[in-house]
């Protein structure tokens, strides 16, 4: 008998797995019975609080407590019962484990639809208290990650910082971006896979007037054309709303635009026509198809494509952003050594000049595997970024790219490299980088301020 449902995250803000919390609040009014819990928890790997009292340990828990609540219901002052009450009014996804010795059904059916995650009558089986206890505990994980996800979506400012990169092509994205943003027409994404697709459309919600409305999304790919049609225009079978209406106000996102069927497409051409000025639901559609020979206006039908592409942004890929290619793989590969609790790797010359030349089919979240296991390696003491992105590009039958980099990109990549790992290592010191590369101060500082590298970062 289970009640914890954890809705999952619409898009991760690391792509690395969250952490699963530890933390476990035991409350009961009898010290053995406290004690014995608790050191059964220890033996399993968690860390339990105990508290004798409702009050004293409602005082521990806040509204993003990494962790979980095991209570006893029949305890004196406030119960267990009242006390899941106030929980869930404070934070509706925090995992309550009630503990009751009088085998009340009642209570235990009252308890669940109140927001309990789980139930046990005593006596009970340890290690099933243990299994609850993980299966709560990743629950929870998984709720303040998604939480933490939306609160980063919902801030226009936060998002954009996401789209890293000063390349001309990210630069005018981002413009395009908060142009697009503010208006009220719609908008089609186009663009190779793990480019960021879904990300700019979080992004155009986040940063114009729609922003405290709903962005509801959905993929049309993988559902019959009865059922798409249902979810997007009604009648819904459970009675709720259609997406076109419940997105009424906000946003509404297609992904997979093109495995709409034709028919399809004309209804959706019907219900953005009959929408007043401005629309009641933007659209946002994302095209993945990138078959060789086709084009967007080959898989979307000519009056649906010309309404949708009215404004129409392009996601550069991966290979043809020159030095982002860089910053991003920094970024990440320290993001995943704080995560590791090791130190990140240094980018060799030869490291900088794989990744600039890399096809980088998967882009972004290619990029992203590779810095994560580089760091693996780096804390294994073994391996290197070439050999990665030598076995990826085997992997996938990739060749090196020379698409768009002069010979200056390299020699400019290289410098930059050389000059960051030098003032990593000499943890910002002017002087003994200049003795190390043979620099004069005022050359060091003239390529720092080039290549956007401050001493500060490295104090």
């Amino acid at each position: 008998m289970n009640a914890g449902n954890t809705a999952a995250p619409a898009e991760k803000a690391t792509t690395s797995a969250p952490r699963t919390p530890t933390r476990v609040i035991v409350i009961d009014d009898e010290q053995d019975m406290r004690a014995s819990i608790s050191q059964w928890l220890s033996l399993s790997g968690f860390e339990p609080e105990t508290y004798a009292g409702a009050e004293e340990a409602l005082a521990q828990i806040g509204v993003d407590f990494p962790g979980i609540v095991v209570t006893d219901i029949r305890m004196p002052g406030m119960d267990g019962m009242a006390l899941l009450k106030r929980l869930m009014g404070m934070d509706a996804s925090l995992p309550v484990i009630l503990i009751t010795g009088h085998g009340d059904v009642p209570m235990a059916v009252e308890a669940m639809r109140l927001g309990a995650y789980d139930f046990l009558e005593k006596p009970f089986d340890p290690e099933r208290m243990a299994d609850l206890a993980r299966a709560a505990l990743k629950a929870r994980a998984m709720a303040l990650e998604s939480r933490a996800l939306r609160h980063e979506l919902a801030d226009g400012g936060a998002i954009m910082h996401r789209l890293v990169g000063g390349s001309n092509e990210m630069v005018r994205l981002r413009e395009d971006i908060l142009d697009y943003g503010q208006a009220d027409g719609h908008v089609l994404i186009d663009g190779e896979t793990g480019t960021g697709k879904t990300l700019v459309a979080h992004a155009l919600h986040a940063v114009g007037p729609r922003a405290g409305r709903k962005f509801v999304s959905v993929s049309c790919a993988g559902i019959e054309d009865e059922a798409l049609s249902a979810r997007l225009f009604g009648p819904v079978e459970s009675g709720g709303l259609p997406l076109v209406e419940e997105a009424r106000g906000g946003t509404l996102c297609l992904e997979d635009i093109e495995a709409m069927s034709p028919v399809l497409q004309g209804r959706l051409l019907t219900f953005i026509n009959d929408q007043p000025a401005p629309p009641h639901t933007r659209i946002v559609a994302i095209c993945n198809d990138h078959k060789p020979g086709r084009t967007l206006e080959d898989v979307l039908r000519p009056d649906l494509y010309y309404r949708l592409a009215a404004m129409k942004l392009t996601l550069p890929p991966l290979r043809t952003r020159g030095e982002d290619i860089l910053a991003l793989f920094k970024s990440y590969a320290t993001d995943y050594a704080e995560e590791y609790g090791c130190p990140a790797p240094d980018l060799s010359a030869q490291d900088a000049a794989y990744l600039l030349q890399a096809p980088w089919p998967g882009n972004i979240r290619q990029l992203i595997s590779i810095a994560e296991q580089s760091v693996l390696q780096s804390r294994r003491g073994s391996g290197s970024v070439v050999s990665l992105v030598m076995a990826e590009n085997e992997a996938s039958g990739g060749a090196l790219t020379t698409e768009g980099k002069p010979l200056k990109d390299y020699v400019e990549a290289f410098e930059k490299t050389l000059i960051d790992n030098t003032m990593r290592r000499h943890k910002g010191s002017i002087v003994a980088v200049m003795e190390e590369l043979c620099l004069p101060r005022r050359t060091l500082n003239e390529k720092m301020a080039k290549y956007g590298l401050s001493r500060t970062d490295y104090v």
